[in-house]
């Protein structure tokens, strides 16, 4: 039955082959010092680009997420300890690939007390003292409604600090099992409380309506999120949520006007978007 829901991919899905002198640069330094980020192990398709643009991400905390996402790739499970070496490593890989804006994210760690918000603080903190001159964009989980660790991200102040409400309220329950929709938007709204710059991302294609992803868009207007990414799901694997429609590019570009119609500072549409695409633009006012 799953091979029968998979649906083929449209020709605008189709990926350019990364190119460009700081591309290659990148590329070199990434094999050379072994170095990990999210961009090859999630196989981007906007990696080219970005790197190309001096952006990276990376991911911390480890690479076994305790929860089960539907639409995720990352391996569910009992996480290994907590590496508190790991900041060091990370800054000293944005240090050597000479990153101009550095994207962090990570697994949820439920089975962690403070859910990992030291080591996120940590990380901030180190990449800053060894590249002073990198701007920072943080995508975090919703620290499973702990207001005392997202505190702590709120206390390093990360240019950008961007939690994805990921898919419409209706649909929340079936792509994001342990996660709740208002409480994401909570997340977003004590950020902004807190001075925060605000991001949130929505992947299309789930089976969502129309109407659906306008109130989505509204509901991240309320708690006044500036920056929103949306973007087509593909499925990891065959055990994961099959696509459900492939939304065209004319209709990602009227989410676009219309996001701007409804105040967001920065909207990306279009299938091939990601969280951290064109992150380094964020950064400034339009």
């Amino acid at each position: 039955m799953e091979e029968t829901t998979r649906i083929k991919k449209p020709k605008w899905l189709r990926v350019k082959l990364p190119t460009g002198e700081n591309y290659r640069k990148v590329r070199g330094l990434v094999d050379e010092h072994k170095l990990h980020t999210i961009c090859e192990s999630g196989s981007c398709p906007n990696m080219g680009e970005c790197w190309g643009e001096g952006t990276a991400t990376f991911m911390i905390l480890g690479n076994v997420c305790t929860r089960s996402c539907g639409f995720c790739g990352v391996q569910t499970g009992k996480p290994d300890p907590v590496d508190m070496f790991e900041p060091g490593r990370v800054a000293n890989s944005v240090k050597i690939m000479g990153v101009k804006h550095a994207v962090i994210t990570s697994v949820d760690r439920d089975d962690l007390k403070d859910g990992g918000s030291e080591i996120w603080s940590q990380t901030v903190r180190a990449i800053r003292q060894q590249s002073p001159g990198t701007t920072l964009e943080t995508l975090i989980p919703d620290f499973a409604g702990n207001w005392d660790n997202l505190q702590v991200i709120i206390d390093v102040a990360p240019e950008i600090v961007s939690h994805n409400l990921e898919t419409v309220r209706r649909l929340t329950k079936q792509v994001r099992i342990q996660a709740k929709y208002d409480r994401s938007l909570e997340v977003l709204f004590r950020l902004k409380k807190g001075g925060m710059r605000t991001k949130s991302g929505v992947m299309l294609g789930l089976g969502e309506t129309e109407q659906e992803v306008l109130e989505t868009m509204q509901d991240l207007r309320s708690v006044q999120v500036d920056i929103l990414t949306l973007g087509q799901y593909l499925q990891p694997t065959p055990k994961h949520l099959p696509v459900v429609e492939f939304i065209e590019p004319e209709q990602f570009a009227y989410y676009q006007k219309l996001g701007l119609e409804m105040g967001f500072r920065f909207v990306e549409s279009g299938p091939l978007v990601r969280s951290s695409y064109h992150a380094e633009k964020h950064l400034f006012d339009q």
